[in-house]
């Protein structure tokens, strides 16, 4: 039986991009923006890791993380907005009724 090659793989087969840790953390942040109290303080880091994640890839192609950081940048850049638009309206409506 022979060794297994040593060109940088990893026991997970690539699923889990350990040595992509941006990309990896943005995936994470990416799911839990969902969450309302605390998804504006996740989705923007998640937007910028993934961001991040994705760069680390393209300088050495042999990480892996562009799907997790992808999934990052699309959730993260989402919640976003949607929770930039909520706290908008909160803000709106709390001057609205303290104006009557």
């Amino acid at each position: 039986m022979s060794p297994p090659p040593s060109g940088g793989g990893d026991a997970t087969g690539g699923v889990v991009p350990y040595k992509n840790w941006p990309a990896l953390l943005a995936y994470y942040l990416g799911i839990f923006s969902l969450f309302p109290c605390i998804g504006l303080a996740l989705a923007i880091p998640a937007l910028v890791l993934g961001i991040m994640g994705l760069q680390r890839r393209r300088k050495n192609p042999a990480i892996k993380g562009s799907v997790h950081a992808w999934i990052g940048i699309v959730l993260g850049g989402f919640f976003t907005l949607v929770w930039g638009a909520v706290g908008v309206l909160v803000i709106i409506a709390l001057i609205a009724e303290s104006n009557r």
